[in-house]
This record gives C-alpha cells, structure tokens and sequence, in this order.
C-alpha cells in the first residue's frame, strides 16, 4: 500500500532530527525505530542526502554536524593558516572592545588569536560569550572577565558547541559587539558551508548591536552553498586585505559606502 506523502515526509523528518541528536545511526536500527523495511530506509536517506540534511555512508548514515565536524579541516589544522594576517585582524578587533561590554567570540582560529591577546592585554569589566572551548578555557581563568559558554552538542575536531541549542542559548543574549568568521566573502554576502553554523551565527547576528565579519583576504571571492548574510543585514567586515583586493572581486561599492575596516 502507498503513503501519504506528507506522511512520509514527517518520518523522514523524524529520522533527520534522530540522526542530528545522535551522530551516526546504522540502517538496521532505523528499520527497528521506525518500523520500516531496509529499502524504505535506504529511500528515506536518499531524499535527505539530495537535500543535504544527512551524509549517507555504507550501512547507514551521519547527522548534519557530523558531517561539518569530520569533513571541515581541524581546529587545529585551521590554526596554521595566514597566521600573521588573523594576528593583524585579532589586534584591530581588540582595540574595538569597550571594558565594562559583553562581546560574543566565534568558535573560529582568527577569534582564538583575539582571545590570547585578550588575555595579555585584560579589558576591564569585560563579559565574554562563546562556543568555543579554547576560548572559553584561554579566558576562563582570568579575574577581570566573566566568561559563558553557549550550550549545545560538542564536536571534537572542532572545539565548538552546536546545533540548535546553541542557537537558541545565542537569542537570549543582547551583545554590545560580537566578532564573528566566515568560509567566503562575494559581492552578494557573506558564507558558510554549514547550515547548523549559519543558523547558529544568524542568532549571533540578531542579538548583537554590531557585528564584525573576521575574514582574511584568502576568503575573499569564495562562495559555498549556504549563504550568512547579504550586504544590507547589520555587519561590518574587518579584514586583512588591502583596498584593491577587494575592489579586484567587486567590493569596492562597500568600500564607499563605509562597511569595511582595515586591520
């Protein structure tokens, strides 16, 4: 007998919510957990990876962060990288911190750089929020911050708290600043290639009074499929590129219209 599609469409819902909670799922016990045979399983998995809400896998399959936490280099292999340019980037968004604020710090290497000369150089008064577990652990032990660290699903190689908790933990915040990363800057905006990143960084966005996109010029003219935000959302680019990198890839028109700040 034929399904409902709608009702099909709620299961396979049902199995993208169980795979985001718990990782990685075996076929045989989603056939257990949802009464269905190893070919309605396999089905089911097929439309969710077509849309990118799970990663098939023989014999079963990974949730969304799953897939960010394993297919996105390391934390610490992301640390390596332009170092001297997020160390400048770090240093200009230092001297945009006011003691006596609360800032968001994103779970990215250009944010752990902030974090350490944050740590040499103490804003007073200064209340610190993040998702990151190096940041928090840099700052943690350090009398003149108040640190929180945003609740959510832990993903080792990337030392950061995710998902939908994390999100909603983000909205009941109000941030005189936040400093936020991205994978991409375009003339249309701004990108991530994770959407659980995206919708968490969104939240960050909303609850923040400025927000300061951290992008070295190697992200420049890089798009991935989920897209952060546009150039008219609240946000302003703090990057190491020079004025004609950036009019080179189409952004000189935000030069003019003063959304860019050099480090």
């Amino acid at each position: 007998m034929k399904v409902a599609l709608h009702l099909v469409r709620a299961r396979q819902a049902r199995l993208a919510a169980l795979l985001e909670q718990h990782g990685y799922l075996p076929i045989a016990e989603l056939c257990q957990r949802f009464a269905i045979s190893e070919a309605t399983a396999r089905r089911d998995l097929a439309a969710l990876a077509s849309e990118r809400k799970v990663t098939r896998t023989r014999g079963g399959a990974f949730g969304p962060l799953d897939d960010f936490n394993q297919g996105f280099a390391s934390f610490e292999a992301r640390r390596r990288r332009a170092a001297a340019a997020k160390l400048r980037i770090a240093r200009a968004a230092h001297a945009r911190i006011k003691p006596g604020t609360t800032v968001f710090l994103d779970a990215g290497t250009t944010l752990f750089v902030l974090a350490t000369l944050l740590r040499r150089e103490p804003v007073a008064g200064l209340r610190v929020v993040t998702n990151s577990l190096p940041i928090a652990e840099s700052l943690g032990g350090i009398d003149a911050y108040e640190v929180h660290l945003l609740g959510g699903r832990f993903l080792d190689r990337q030392s950061v708290l995710l998902g939908p908790e994390a999100g909603v933990a983000a909205g009941r915040w109000r941030f005189e600043t936040a400093f936020l990363g991205a994978e991409g800057l375009t003339p249309a905006g701004l990108w991530n290639s994770s959407p659980d990143v995206v919708a968490f960084q969104r939240s960050v966005l909303r609850s923040a009074a400025i927000a300061y996109v951290c992008l070295d010029a190697g992200k420049l003219g890089h798009a991935t499929e989920y897209r952060l935000a546009d150039w008219e959302d609240r946000w302003r680019l703090l990057t190491s590129a020079r004025p004609t990198q950036l009019s080179s890839r189409g952004i000189s028109e935000k030069i003019r219209r003063g959304r860019v700040d050099f480090a």
